[in-house]
């Protein structure tokens, strides 16, 4: 869905990052300065990571377990967003609400 509407778009099992650890994988995303969509909570705590402090997170907390609910987070999203205005956000995705955090 993100290639179809242009944006670079490349997953942890492609870059062959699948199951590194948070802080590992977090250095090389910095490093390379790319915006984070994720499931994983930890990646949204603003304490740990401030928003404008990183090239941007996007945290998709879905209400069931499954690939199909992530990807309706997604589709809503991108109808919504353009994901170039996000960076340096921390942005929490629900199916009740979008959530987008700034620099202080």
């Amino acid at each position: 869905m993100l290639r179809e509407r242009d944006y670079q778009a490349d997953s942890v099992v492609e870059q062959g990052m699948s199951g590194w650890k948070d802080a590992e994988l977090w250095r090389r995303i910095q490093t390379e300065s790319r915006f984070l969509i994720t499931a994983d909570e930890g990646f949204a705590d603003i304490r740990v990571y401030p928003p404008a402090t990183h090239a941007g997170v996007m945290l998709l907390r879905p209400d069931q377990d499954g690939i199909r609910p992530i990807v309706v987070l997604i589709e809503r999203v991108l109808l919504i967003y353009n994901l170039n205005a996000q960076v340096g956000t921390t942005t929490v995705v629900t199916p009740r609400s979008v959530r987008v955090r700034k620099s202080v």
